[in-house]
């Protein structure tokens, strides 16, 4: 590949590379030879609407993370891009997993088309031979959607593929301000306004991506040739524009978006590092010289939550902690979890070896540059909001809660909610089991 970038290992363990995979190793053209295929999403740092929307936390991710991890997760790429001109968004696009590709100014302004961004990638990367371009703003994208839909293509030979969704909206002509003119229906009879259960509706494009074939972009095509489209559910196709729709997203990325959460079902174990999550990372001192910390009680309500469902939860503190290795047995001893004394990597995999556990089922609260290793290893990896950027970068999951403020009770509960998820979609595996 020719334009920069360098593949990071990605942080969802547990995932076969996409070059060696089964589905990778069908594609292959009309003269044999295997197709690239490249996932590319467009994350301009310039956003009018909402200033760095792109890497945003939305949900405790920031917005480009979701449709990276449902694009990796979906092991039908053999290589994953975020189009930038802006340092900050490159280093998230890298820390989930992304290789980078820093476009040009002249395809960075605002008035620059989406298609002259992917038509200079193309011409920047002559191997490529199928181009996916995924909107950064639609957060509910799951792998399933993009397995689909990449198959019409490289089974059936449409040569573009975009997603749509199904809209029963009444449209009217519009009547400018001023003008004496009168409306007009667009698709209905007044006369003979159907039941919604009556009407098919209409198919409209909800932007989650475009797959197309490399002659098509380099005739400035994304949908054209023998084209085809893939319809998502409406609960699916959610779009950010505006600061407006930020709330109403979260609520349903909550609800129905991609969390990586086949991983998550044999959850068992949360690591929790004591200095800076547990505590607000600061040191009291008595007129006699004795330690204390402050533990919100939110933060032991969440704690308790967990092992009632049968997580564990561990402490962890870093002989360099502020805290005394005897104030950090106390917090233990309160919360009643055990403490490991030691952060280095091979402690804690010394530890996960002796409960014959794999980072999939391990989830990393930390704090800082001490926790990447592990926050990058982990099956779910969070920090507080006042962590440093090195950490941030490297999580899965950014709390709105700062260190001691309520972080381990915000990150408890999304466990929580990632384990509900998932044992209502084995339930509702069983049931389709049982039916067929």
């Amino acid at each position: 590949m020719s334009a920069s970038g360098d593949q990071k290992k990605r942080p969802f363990p547990g995932v076969e590379d996409v070059q060696d995979s089964p589905m990778a190793k069908k594609r292959l053209g009309k003269q044999g030879k295997k197709r690239h295929i490249a996932a590319l999403i467009l994350a301009r740092g310039g956003s009018k609407g909402i200033p760095l929307k792109n890497i945003k936390l939305l949900a405790g991710v920031p917005l480009v993370g979701w449709v990276l991890r449902a694009a990796i997760d979906s092991q039908v790429f053999d290589s994953v891009w975020v189009s930038t001109d802006h340092d900050e968004i490159e280093n998230v696009a890298k820390a989930w997993g992304a290789q980078v590709h820093r476009r040009s100014p002249e395809v960075s302004k605002d008035a620059t088309s989406s298609l002259e961004t992917i038509q200079e990638f193309v011409r920047l990367n002559p191997d490529l031979d199928i181009i996916c371009n995924i909107q950064a703003t639609s957060p509910c994208l799951h792998p399933h959607h993009l397995k689909e839909a990449l198959a019409l293509i490289t089974n059936q030979d449409y040569e573009s593929v975009f997603a749509v969704v199904r809209r029963h909206h009444f449209r009217w002509l519009e009547v400018k301000k001023g003008a004496s003119a009168c409306t007009e229906p667009l698709n209905l009879d007044p006369a003979k306004r159907p039941r919604r259960q009556d009407w098919a509706g209409e198919l409209i494009e909800n932007g989650s991506f475009y797959f197309a074939t490399r002659p098509l972009v380099e005739k400035g095509l994304l949908q054209g040739g023998k084209m085809i489209y893939y319809e998502m559910l409406p609960e699916y196709s959610v779009d950010i524009d505006v600061d407006i729709d930020w709330p109403v997203a979260e609520q349903r990325v909550l609800r129905f978006g991609y969390f990586g959460m086949d991983k998550l079902e044999a959850f068992k174990l949360l690591l929790c590092n004591v200095s800076g999550c547990l505590t607000d990372g600061q040191v009291y001192m008595s007129a006699g010289g004795e330690q204390m910390v402050s533990v919100n009680t939110r933060d032991e309500t969440g704690i308790r939550m967990l092992q009632k469902e049968g997580v564990e939860v561990i402490l962890i503190c870093s002989s360099e902690a502020p805290i005394s290795s005897g104030l950090a047995e106390k917090l233990s001893q309160r919360t009643g979890c055990e403490l490991l004394q030691g952060m280095e990597l091979g402690q804690v995999e010394a530890l996960m070896k002796r409960k014959k556990l794999t980072w999939n089922e391990v989830a990393y609260l930390g704090n800082d540059e001490i926790d990447v290793d592990c926050l990058n290893l982990a099956g779910l990896s969070g920090v507080p909001r006042d962590a440093p950027v090195v950490a941030l970068n490297a999580t899965k999951y950014a709390c709105r809660d700062a260190a001691g403020r309520g972080a381990v009770r915000e990150f408890a509960e999304h466990i929580l909610l990632l384990l509900k998820k998932a044992k209502s979609k084995m339930e509702q595996d069983r049931i389709h089991r049982n039916l067929f």
